[in-house]
Protein backbone atom coordinates (compact mmCIF):
# COMPACT_ATOMS: atom_id res chain seq x y z
CA UNK A 1 0.00 0.00 0.00
CA UNK A 2 1.28 3.57 -0.80
CA UNK A 3 -0.17 6.90 -0.48
CA UNK A 4 -0.57 8.17 -4.31
CA UNK A 5 0.47 11.51 -5.01
CA UNK A 6 -0.78 13.33 -7.95
CA UNK A 7 -2.05 17.17 -7.53
CA UNK A 8 -2.31 16.58 -3.95
CA UNK A 9 -4.35 13.52 -4.09
CA UNK A 10 -3.92 11.48 -1.26
CA UNK A 11 -5.74 7.75 -1.60
CA UNK A 12 -4.73 4.58 -0.49
CA UNK A 13 -4.03 1.59 -3.47
CA UNK A 14 -2.82 -1.25 -3.41
CA UNK A 15 -0.75 -3.27 -5.67
CA UNK A 16 -0.25 -6.03 -4.14
CA UNK A 17 -2.65 -8.51 -3.60
CA UNK A 18 -1.17 -9.49 -0.14
CA UNK A 19 -0.93 -6.07 1.31
CA UNK A 20 -4.92 -5.38 -0.33
CA UNK A 21 -6.04 -9.00 1.54
CA UNK A 22 -4.29 -7.95 5.03
CA UNK A 23 -5.70 -4.64 4.98
CA UNK A 24 -9.22 -5.88 4.35
CA UNK A 25 -8.47 -8.64 6.98
CA UNK A 26 -8.00 -5.84 9.55
CA UNK A 27 -10.66 -3.30 8.72
CA UNK A 28 -13.38 -5.97 8.27
CA UNK A 29 -16.11 -6.61 10.92
CA UNK A 30 -19.10 -9.25 11.18
CA UNK A 31 -21.08 -6.91 10.43
CA UNK A 32 -19.22 -5.12 7.40
CA UNK A 33 -20.26 -5.97 3.81
CA UNK A 34 -17.81 -5.26 0.81
CA UNK A 35 -19.03 -4.19 -2.65
CA UNK A 36 -16.80 -4.76 -5.50
CA UNK A 37 -16.66 -2.65 -8.66
CA UNK A 38 -13.98 -4.99 -11.47
CA UNK A 39 -13.12 -2.45 -13.94
CA UNK A 40 -9.89 -2.93 -16.76
CA UNK A 41 -9.37 1.20 -16.38
CA UNK A 42 -10.19 4.34 -18.73
CA UNK A 43 -13.11 4.48 -16.29
CA UNK A 44 -15.74 6.92 -17.45
CA UNK A 45 -19.48 8.27 -15.69
CA UNK A 46 -21.13 4.53 -16.50
CA UNK A 47 -17.86 2.99 -13.83
CA UNK A 48 -19.15 6.17 -11.61
CA UNK A 49 -22.37 4.95 -11.32
CA UNK A 50 -21.58 1.22 -10.62
CA UNK A 51 -19.48 2.87 -7.76
CA UNK A 52 -22.04 5.20 -6.57
CA UNK A 53 -24.49 1.94 -5.91
CA UNK A 54 -21.23 0.02 -4.02
CA UNK A 55 -20.43 3.09 -2.12
CA UNK A 56 -24.11 3.57 -1.12
CA UNK A 57 -25.12 -0.30 0.01
CA UNK A 58 -22.03 -1.29 1.64
CA UNK A 59 -19.65 -0.38 4.27
CA UNK A 60 -16.42 -0.54 2.04
CA UNK A 61 -15.99 -0.25 -1.94
CA UNK A 62 -13.36 -1.74 -3.55
CA UNK A 63 -12.19 -0.97 -7.20
CA UNK A 64 -9.52 -2.77 -9.11
CA UNK A 65 -8.13 -1.59 -12.51
CA UNK A 66 -6.38 -4.04 -14.69
CA UNK A 67 -6.28 -5.12 -18.01
CA UNK A 68 -6.64 -8.64 -18.04
CA UNK A 69 -4.44 -10.01 -20.99
CA UNK A 70 -5.99 -13.39 -21.30
CA UNK A 71 -9.59 -12.56 -22.50
CA UNK A 72 -8.57 -10.66 -24.89
CA UNK A 73 -8.01 -13.01 -28.24
CA UNK A 74 -7.01 -10.19 -30.18
CA UNK A 75 -3.48 -8.87 -29.40
CA UNK A 76 -4.04 -6.01 -30.82
CA UNK A 77 -6.56 -4.69 -28.98
CA UNK A 78 -4.60 -5.59 -25.74
CA UNK A 79 -1.73 -3.25 -27.08
CA UNK A 80 -4.42 -0.49 -27.67
CA UNK A 81 -6.48 -0.57 -25.29
CA UNK A 82 -6.15 2.79 -23.03
CA UNK A 83 -4.11 2.52 -19.21
CA UNK A 84 -4.83 5.37 -17.83
CA UNK A 85 -3.96 5.25 -14.15
CA UNK A 86 -3.45 8.79 -13.02
CA UNK A 87 -6.81 9.89 -14.57
CA UNK A 88 -8.61 6.90 -13.00
CA UNK A 89 -6.86 7.29 -9.87
CA UNK A 90 -7.62 11.02 -9.80
CA UNK A 91 -11.79 10.22 -10.89
CA UNK A 92 -12.63 7.80 -8.22
CA UNK A 93 -10.77 10.49 -5.35
CA UNK A 94 -12.55 13.04 -6.81
CA UNK A 95 -16.05 11.05 -6.30
CA UNK A 96 -15.44 9.23 -3.41
CA UNK A 97 -11.83 9.14 -1.46
CA UNK A 98 -12.81 6.12 0.99
CA UNK A 99 -12.86 4.05 -1.99
CA UNK A 100 -9.69 1.32 -2.23
CA UNK A 101 -8.19 0.76 -5.07
CA UNK A 102 -6.37 -2.50 -6.11
CA UNK A 103 -3.86 -2.04 -9.79
CA UNK A 104 -2.18 -4.98 -9.58
CA UNK A 105 0.51 -5.91 -12.33
CA UNK A 106 0.23 -8.99 -14.37
CA UNK A 107 2.96 -11.05 -12.07
CA UNK A 108 1.01 -10.61 -9.28
CA UNK A 109 -2.07 -11.48 -10.28
CA UNK A 110 -0.92 -14.34 -12.47
CA UNK A 111 2.85 -15.03 -11.24
CA UNK A 112 4.79 -17.05 -14.05
CA UNK A 113 1.60 -18.45 -15.94
CA UNK A 114 0.04 -16.12 -18.08
CA UNK A 115 -2.98 -18.40 -18.75
CA UNK A 116 -6.66 -19.13 -18.43
CA UNK A 117 -8.18 -21.71 -16.70
CA UNK A 118 -10.96 -23.94 -18.63
CA UNK A 119 -14.75 -23.15 -17.68
CA UNK A 120 -18.15 -24.52 -18.46
CA UNK A 121 -21.01 -22.07 -17.80
CA UNK A 122 -23.54 -24.41 -19.55
CA UNK A 123 -23.44 -23.07 -22.61
CA UNK A 124 -23.42 -19.34 -21.93
CA UNK A 125 -19.87 -18.98 -23.59
CA UNK A 126 -21.04 -20.67 -26.70
CA UNK A 127 -23.12 -17.57 -27.79
CA UNK A 128 -22.45 -14.35 -29.12
CA UNK A 129 -19.09 -12.71 -27.92
CA UNK A 130 -18.05 -16.55 -27.32
CA UNK A 131 -18.59 -16.95 -31.18
CA UNK A 132 -16.06 -14.09 -31.82
CA UNK A 133 -13.91 -14.16 -29.46
CA UNK A 134 -12.66 -17.49 -28.77
CA UNK A 135 -10.92 -17.93 -25.51
CA UNK A 136 -12.86 -14.45 -24.32
CA UNK A 137 -15.09 -16.20 -21.32
CA UNK A 138 -12.19 -18.54 -20.14
CA UNK A 139 -9.87 -15.08 -19.25
CA UNK A 140 -13.26 -13.27 -17.53
CA UNK A 141 -14.08 -16.35 -15.52
CA UNK A 142 -10.74 -17.01 -14.62
CA UNK A 143 -9.72 -13.07 -13.87
CA UNK A 144 -12.92 -12.60 -11.88
CA UNK A 145 -12.58 -16.08 -10.18
CA UNK A 146 -8.88 -14.23 -9.30
CA UNK A 147 -10.28 -10.92 -7.77
CA UNK A 148 -13.26 -12.54 -6.40
CA UNK A 149 -10.55 -14.77 -4.23
CA UNK A 150 -8.40 -11.75 -2.99
CA UNK A 151 -11.31 -9.15 -2.34
CA UNK A 152 -13.72 -12.00 -1.06
CA UNK A 153 -16.71 -9.54 -1.39
CA UNK A 154 -20.53 -9.18 -0.30
CA UNK A 155 -21.73 -7.91 -3.61
CA UNK A 156 -20.28 -7.46 -7.18
CA UNK A 157 -21.40 -4.65 -9.48
CA UNK A 158 -20.93 -5.49 -13.02
CA UNK A 159 -22.91 -2.97 -16.51
CA UNK A 160 -25.30 -4.36 -18.69
CA UNK A 161 -23.83 -3.01 -21.37
CA UNK A 162 -22.33 -6.86 -21.39
CA UNK A 163 -24.95 -8.39 -20.14
CA UNK A 164 -23.70 -11.72 -21.57
CA UNK A 165 -20.56 -11.16 -19.08
CA UNK A 166 -23.24 -10.67 -16.64
CA UNK A 167 -24.42 -13.75 -16.96
CA UNK A 168 -21.60 -15.83 -17.15
CA UNK A 169 -20.23 -14.56 -14.08
CA UNK A 170 -23.60 -15.25 -12.19
CA UNK A 171 -23.13 -18.74 -13.76
CA UNK A 172 -19.40 -19.15 -12.14
CA UNK A 173 -20.56 -17.85 -8.29
CA UNK A 174 -23.70 -20.40 -8.88
CA UNK A 175 -21.47 -23.32 -10.14
CA UNK A 176 -18.69 -22.67 -7.87
CA UNK A 177 -21.23 -21.88 -4.60
CA UNK A 178 -19.99 -18.46 -3.76
CA UNK A 179 -21.22 -16.51 -1.73
CA UNK A 180 -21.40 -13.02 -3.37
CA UNK A 181 -24.17 -11.39 -4.82
CA UNK A 182 -23.65 -10.36 -8.51
CA UNK A 183 -26.04 -7.04 -9.13
CA UNK A 184 -26.02 -5.57 -13.13
CA UNK A 185 -26.45 -2.29 -12.78
CA UNK A 186 -28.38 0.03 -16.33
CA UNK A 187 -26.33 0.76 -19.64
CA UNK A 188 -24.58 4.35 -18.63
CA UNK A 189 -25.41 6.39 -22.05
CA UNK A 190 -23.74 9.11 -23.56
CA UNK A 191 -26.19 12.04 -24.73
CA UNK A 192 -26.42 10.68 -27.96
CA UNK A 193 -27.61 7.32 -27.00
CA UNK A 194 -23.95 5.49 -27.41
CA UNK A 195 -23.18 3.24 -24.44
CA UNK A 196 -20.48 4.44 -22.62
CA UNK A 197 -17.22 2.49 -23.49
CA UNK A 198 -13.42 2.69 -22.61
CA UNK A 199 -13.23 2.45 -26.33
CA UNK A 200 -15.36 5.38 -27.14
CA UNK A 201 -12.41 7.37 -26.39
CA UNK A 202 -10.57 6.01 -29.70
CA UNK A 203 -13.20 6.58 -31.72
CA UNK A 204 -13.31 10.21 -33.99
CA UNK A 205 -15.55 12.76 -32.74
CA UNK A 206 -17.07 12.32 -36.61
CA UNK A 207 -17.78 8.37 -35.97
CA UNK A 208 -18.63 8.83 -32.64
CA UNK A 209 -21.75 10.58 -33.51
CA UNK A 210 -22.52 8.49 -36.48
CA UNK A 211 -22.26 5.22 -33.70
CA UNK A 212 -25.17 6.63 -32.20
CA UNK A 213 -26.98 5.01 -34.79
CA UNK A 214 -26.32 1.70 -32.93
CA UNK A 215 -28.87 2.78 -30.17
CA UNK A 216 -31.26 3.71 -32.39
CA UNK A 217 -31.35 0.75 -34.18
CA UNK A 218 -32.12 -1.25 -31.05
CA UNK A 219 -34.97 1.45 -30.12
CA UNK A 220 -36.58 0.49 -33.18
CA UNK A 221 -36.08 -3.02 -32.70
CA UNK A 222 -38.04 -3.05 -29.81
CA UNK A 223 -40.51 -1.16 -31.52
CA UNK A 224 -40.82 -4.08 -33.75
CA UNK A 225 -40.32 -6.71 -31.35
CA UNK A 226 -44.09 -6.99 -30.88
CA UNK A 227 -45.18 -6.88 -34.92
CA UNK A 228 -42.07 -8.86 -35.80
CA UNK A 229 -40.43 -12.04 -35.79
CA UNK A 230 -37.06 -12.61 -34.80
CA UNK A 231 -35.89 -13.25 -38.84
CA UNK A 232 -37.67 -10.32 -40.16
CA UNK A 233 -35.89 -8.26 -37.16
CA UNK A 234 -32.46 -10.04 -37.89
CA UNK A 235 -33.04 -9.33 -42.04
CA UNK A 236 -34.00 -5.80 -41.49
CA UNK A 237 -30.69 -4.91 -39.08
CA UNK A 238 -28.35 -6.85 -41.45
CA UNK A 239 -29.73 -4.43 -44.29
CA UNK A 240 -29.48 -1.44 -42.61
CA UNK A 241 -26.06 -1.63 -41.55
CA UNK A 242 -24.98 -2.57 -45.38
CA UNK A 243 -26.13 0.82 -46.03
CA UNK A 244 -23.18 2.86 -43.78
CA UNK A 245 -19.57 2.26 -44.98
CA UNK A 246 -17.85 3.09 -41.81
CA UNK A 247 -19.72 0.50 -40.09
CA UNK A 248 -19.41 -3.59 -40.03
CA UNK A 249 -22.11 -5.40 -38.54
CA UNK A 250 -20.62 -8.62 -36.99
CA UNK A 251 -23.47 -9.90 -35.27
CA UNK A 252 -27.09 -8.99 -34.16
CA UNK A 253 -29.46 -11.31 -32.34
CA UNK A 254 -32.35 -11.45 -29.94
CA UNK A 255 -31.94 -14.17 -27.17
CA UNK A 256 -33.60 -15.78 -24.17
CA UNK A 257 -32.17 -13.41 -21.74
CA UNK A 258 -31.54 -16.56 -19.15
CA UNK A 259 -30.07 -19.07 -21.71
CA UNK A 260 -28.88 -16.56 -24.02
CA UNK A 261 -30.00 -18.91 -27.01
CA UNK A 262 -31.35 -17.38 -30.25
CA UNK A 263 -35.03 -16.57 -30.03
CA UNK A 264 -36.89 -19.12 -32.57
CA UNK A 265 -40.35 -18.69 -31.50
CA UNK A 266 -41.83 -16.55 -28.52
CA UNK A 267 -42.91 -17.97 -24.91
CA UNK A 268 -44.83 -15.17 -23.03
CA UNK A 269 -43.15 -16.38 -19.87
CA UNK A 270 -39.39 -15.62 -21.08
CA UNK A 271 -37.64 -11.98 -21.11
CA UNK A 272 -35.63 -11.78 -24.38
CA UNK A 273 -32.88 -9.00 -25.15
CA UNK A 274 -31.39 -7.51 -28.22
CA UNK A 275 -27.22 -8.12 -28.55
CA UNK A 276 -25.23 -6.17 -31.31
CA UNK A 277 -21.57 -6.27 -31.83
CA UNK A 278 -20.62 -3.61 -34.49
CA UNK A 279 -17.13 -2.39 -36.07
CA UNK A 280 -16.80 1.43 -36.34
CA UNK A 281 -13.93 2.46 -38.06
CA UNK A 282 -12.54 -0.96 -37.08
CA UNK A 283 -13.14 -0.20 -33.47
CA UNK A 284 -15.78 -3.19 -31.97
CA UNK A 285 -18.91 -1.38 -30.23
CA UNK A 286 -21.48 -3.73 -28.22
CA UNK A 287 -24.87 -3.06 -26.60
CA UNK A 288 -27.88 -4.59 -25.81
CA UNK A 289 -31.24 -3.81 -25.04
CA UNK A 290 -34.19 -5.17 -23.13
CA UNK A 291 -37.28 -6.35 -25.67
CA UNK A 292 -40.16 -7.09 -23.11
Amino acid sequence: MFAYNLNKITMHIFNGKANLIAHLSAIKTSNSTIGFVPTMGALHQGHLSLMQQSTSENTFTVVSIFVNPTQFNNPDDLLKYPRTLDQDVAKINAFNSSIIVFAPSVNDIYEENVSSDSFDFDGLENQMEGKFRPGHYDGVGTIVKKLFEIVTPTTAYFGEKDFQQLQIVRKMVEKNNLSIKVIGCDIFREANGLAMSSRNERLTAEHREEASFIYKTLLEVREKFSTHTAAQINEWVEEIFTKIPSFELEYFQIADEETLLPLDKKIDTKTYRAFIAVFVNNIRLIDTISLN
